[in-house]
C-alpha cells in the first residue's frame, strides 16, 4: 500500500500540468478530478509516511549504516522535486525533506550521519533563498526590512503584525478582527494565526499553541509504547508534519522567516490539507488502539 500510494502521489503531481491542473491566484498547485479540488502536495506527504515506515521497518537492522540511510533519505527526493519544479511549491517541499528527516533520525541512533545531512540542507536552502534572483530573492528582501516593500511583497507581513499588535493581551473579541476586513489577503489560509492573534490576543494565541503542544506530545507518547516498529514510525511521520507546518506557519505570521506558503494545521482554509491530517490523526489512532495498558 506504501508504495502504491506514493507512485500514485507522484502521478498527481504530474497531472497539475495536464489539463486537469487548475490556476488560483497564479499559483498552478490543484487539480480537478469529478468536480473536486485536490492538492496532489498533501497526498504527498501522507504517502511518502507510510512508504518511509514501511521501509525503515523493513531495513531496521542496517539502519545504521550511512548508505541505507542516505537511500532511504533518497525517497523523499521525487516528490519534493515535484512539487519544486512542477508547482513551485517550495515549502511543500521543504516539508516533504523535514518529515523525511525527522523520521530518519528517530530510526537510527547515529547521528553523525544528521549532522552532515542537515548541514548540507541548510546550506542548499541558504543558496537558494539568498543567492538566487528573483521571486525567492524579493521575498528575502522583504522578510529583512517589510517596510520598504509596504506595497508589495512586505504588504502581507506588515498587515499580519498589524493585527498581532492591535490584538493586545486579550483581543478584539472572537469575530471583530479589522484586518481580515480586505487587509490581509487571503486571511483564511495561511495568515490565520494573525487574525488569532487579534481577535483573541496574546492569551488565546498561547492557548492555541499549548493545544498543538498537547497534540503533539500525545503522538510522540503513542510512538513511544506502539507494539512495532511500523505504527511507531507512522506515528513520528504524523509528529513531524504537523510540528513543522506549525512552526513554519507561526514564524512567517511573526516574521521570523521569510514569508512561504504553509497552511496552520486544522484551522487553515483548505480542503485536501484537512482531509489529509484527519486521515493521519486516524491512523495514529488506530496505532494507539493496539497498546496495551499494564494496570
Amino acid at each position: 500500500a506504501g508504495i502504491v500510494g506514493y507512485v500514485t502521489s507522484l502521478i498527481l503531481i504530474a497531472l497539475v500540468l495536464s489539463p486537469l491542473g487548475n490556476e488560483v491566484n497564479g499559483a498552478r498547485r490543484w487539480i480537478i478530478i469529478g468536480g473536486m479540488s485536490i492538492q496532489p502536495a498533501e497526498v504527498a506527504k501522507l504517502a511518502l509516511i507510510m512508504l518511509l515506515a514501511l521501509v525503515i521497518n523493513n531495513r531496521r537492522q542496517n539502519i545504521r549504516k550511512l548508505g541505507v540511510t542516505a537511500r532511504i533519505f533518497a525517497l523523499c527526493i521525487p516528490p519534493a522535486a515535484e512539487i519544486l519544479l512542477i508547482t513551485k511549491n517550495m515549502s511543500s517541499a521543504l516539508i516533504i525533506v523535514g518529515i523525511t528527516f525527522v523520521m530518519l533520525f528517530v530510526a537510527s541512533p547515529k547521528y553523525s550521519h544528521y549532522i552532515i545531512l542537515g548541514a548540507a540542507g541548510v546550506s542548499l536552502i541558504f543558496a537558494y533563498l539568498f543567492l538566487g534572483s528573483g521571486f525567492r530573492s524579493e521575498r528575502v528582501d522583504a522578510w529583512m526590512d517589510p517596510e520598504s516593500y509596504a506595497s508589495g511583497k512586505g504588504y502581507q507581513t506588515l498587515q499580519a503584525l498589524y493585527a498581532i499588535g492591535s490584538g493586545g493581551l486579550t483581543g478584539k473579541g472572537l469575530g471583530q478582527s479589522v484586518q481580515k476586513l480586505g487587509y490581509i489577503p487571503e486571511a483564511q489560509n495561511d495568515m490565520i494565526f494573525s487574525i488569532i492573534c487579534e481577535e483573541l490576543g496574546l492569551f488565546g494565541a498561547i492557548c492555541i499553541i499549548l493545544v498543538f503542544m498537547l497534540m503533539l506530545w500525545r503522538i510522540i507518547h503513542i510512538s513511544r509504547n506502539a507494539t512495532d516498529l511500523f505504527g511507531s514510525m507512522i506515528s513520528v511521520g504524523v509528529f513531524a508534519h504537523i510540528a513543522i507546518q506549525v512552526v513554519l506557519n507561526i514564524a512567517v505570521v511573526t516574521n521570523f522567516i521569510p514569508n512561504t506558503g504553509v497552511s496552520l494545521p486544522f484551522i487553515s482554509y483548505g480542503g485536501t490539507s484537512m482531509v489529509i491530517l484527519l486521515f493521519e490523526v486516524g491512523i495514529v489512532l488506530n496505532v494507539s488502539s493496539t497498546i496495551k495498558l499494564e494496570r
